[in-house]
This record gives C-alpha cells, sequence and structure tokens, in this order.
C-alpha cells in the first residue's frame, strides 16, 4: 500500500519475488581473492574486557583510606611526595 498525503490512498500493491543481483565479474576473478571477516570492538567494549584480568577490590583496605581521609591523616608528605614521583614517571 502507498501512501501520498492525507488524501491519496492506493489499494494493495502486488508482490514480487526477490531481486537477483547479477554477476558482472567471471568467477575467476572474485575466487582467487580470499573473504576475510573483520570484527570491529568498541573502546568501551575493549576496556570492559580488560577490566575482566584486573584483581577484585580489597574493600577492606578501601574501608580503611576512606576512614584516613576522612579523619585528615591519609595525606602526609611522604606520600605526596610518593604520588608527585609516580605522576613525574607517568608524563616523563
Amino acid at each position: 500500500m502507498q501512501i501520498q498525503g492525507p488524501s491519496h490512498l492506493h489499494g494493495a500493491q502486488p508482490i514480487n519475488s526477490p531481486h537477483r543481483a547479477t554477476q558482472a565479474e567471471s568467477t575467476s576473478a572474485t575466487s582467487s581473492l580470499a573473504e576475510v571477516d573483520q570484527l570491529d570492538i568498541s573502546p568501551e567494549a575493549d576496556l570492559v574486557s580488560r577490566t575482566s584480568g584486573l584483581p577484585e577490590m580489597r574493600m577492606d583496605r578501601v574501608a580503611e583510606i576512606r576512614a584516613q581521609i576522612a579523619s585528615g591523616t591519609y595525606e602526609t608528605d611522604a606520600m605526596l611526595d610518593v604520588a608527585l614521583d609516580r605522576l613525574l614517571d607517568e608524563i616523563g
């Protein structure tokens, strides 16, 4: 059925068989080319895949560090020096 605006309505249309593409090239030319499958993985899926190999979080250690941060005893000069050295190693 074709609808062409609110006032033009046509009746049922005949059902045609699927169109078949004609082969333009010879089969010998195409058979020499190997078909290759390709899989594209999104960056998000790659990240999720890589996280499966990470160790489990130690919730007791996380709770301990959160308590230290809350009490103000986590950030010491030694801890900041280590963090700064690691940052400089990353960007250097």
